[in-house]
């Protein structure tokens, strides 16, 4: 046998164990590179920045303490006979459904306790549903950590991380700043998103609302006393040099409002004024006053503040001439008052109207909708106007 044809077979025989070899690894070892068989999917964006409509006008709704468990396994709280035959998460699903479909707003804030951690046998399936309808809808939402939501399967540096990369989410684990390390800042879900002007003014691709995002922690012990958490200094740090670069970029800029769960110390120890809803619990709230009410007042673009937590309030009050502000209790895993129906709140903020363009921000609104059978609406108030 000639050079050349031993050549030839020696080339055959490599390729074909080549192919063989190529053959054994598609057979054996790549389904165990996959992802239980699924196609990986990229994350729907929500469309950036966040900007108000052609008719001068921004919609938040916020939704406090959904306290979702496990789906349709999962038992309503604090509700008559009377007023469901079956009562689960899911009325709390057709709730926000309906909130969503009536009031069309242009961004959803869900302010905490988004599960019950001790009800959700698995917190990543139970987040999933949980903010479900606001990802069927498209519109962009972001969230904060309540003290329940890391008491199931993920902590909640995990639960943050796993909510920001969810479709149409806005929701940060960390502040943007590239500057600012992520060593110094305590909690996970620290981060403000900025919105822009109506198209076709001059303010278009300008900031003219901003909206801050805490994490108020869940629990911990002072002096060997259990006490619910509280916001902390590099929190607070962070809070004023936005502020700051907000008003050096954008001249007397205004207005901001901030999103968080736990009621401040200052709440209980009040006074408040001009209360608009009802009072009907005990404020729970840290052992620790921070400072977070020194820090805000002394931010010129803080104008309102929406929290969750006590589901039985769901007011409005101020408090050293700063609003604060109830979401009221929104899920009916969480406690409530028997016959009174869950509501959310909204908000509303309108621009200026010009001879012939819409400019900065004038007036802040809001309301409460319940769960009733018209969806009432209540408690229609101004919280700030320029």
């Amino acid at each position: 046998m000639g050079t050349g044809s031993r050549t030839w077979i020696h080339s055959f025989t490599y390729l074909c164990f080549i192919l063989a070899f190529l053959g054994f690894l598609h057979s054996f070892i790549s389904p165990k590179l996959t992802v239980n068989h699924q196609i990986v999917r990229i994350k729907k964006a929500a469309a950036t920045p966040l900007r108000f409509r052609s008719d001068g006008t921004f919609k938040i709704l916020q939704v406090a303490d959904m306290h979702f468990g496990n789906g349709k396994l999962t038992r309503c709280r604090d509700v008559l006979r009377s007023e469901f035959e079956h009562c689960s998460d899911l009325n709390t699903t057709r709730f926000l459904e309906r909130m969503i479909e009536l009031e069309n707003p242009d961004f959803v804030a869900f302010t905490g306790d988004n599960i019950f951690g001790s009800s959700a046998t698995d917190a990543a399936e139970s987040m999933l549903q949980v903010f479900q309808p606001v990802i069927k809808s498209g519109i962009p939402w972001s969230a904060v950590l309540g003290n329940h939501d890391q008491e199931s399967t993920m902590s909640r540096e995990e639960l943050m991380s796993f909510i920001s990369l969810m479709d149409f989410s806005l929701s940060r684990t960390f502040p943007s700043d590239e500057d600012y390390p992520k060593m110094k800042m305590d909690g996970f879900g620290n981060y403000n998103l900025k919105v822009n002007g109506a198209p076709g003014s001059s303010y278009a691709n300008r900031t003219v609302l901003n909206l801050y995002f805490l994490d108020s922690g869940n629990r911990a012990v002072v002096n060997g006393i259990r006490t619910y958490d509280w916001i902390k200094e590099s929190q607070l740090n962070w809070l004023r040099r936005t502020s700051k670069k907000l008003q050096e970029e954008h001249l007397n800029f205004e207005p901001s409002m901030v999103f968080f769960h736990i009621p401040i110390p200052e709440m209980r120890q009040g006074p408040m004024y001009d209360i608009v809803g009802e009072y009907r619990e005990y404020i729970a709230c840290s052992q620790v006053n921070s400072g977070v009410l020194k820090t805000l007042t002394s931010m010129v673009d803080v104008k309102a503040v929406f929290i969750g937590h006590d589901h039985k309030n769901d007011y409005c009050g101020r408090l050293q001439g700063l609003w604060f502000c109830y979401g009221g209790g929104f899920g009916y895993h969480g406690y409530g008052t028997p016959g009174k129906p869950r509501r959310a709140r909204v908000v509303l903020v309108e621009l200026k109207k010009g001879r012939s363009t819409w400019g900065r921000a004038k007036m802040i609104k809001t309301w409460k909708r319940l769960d009733d059978e018209m969806n009432t609406k209540i408690d229609e108030q101004i919280l700030w106007a320029k």
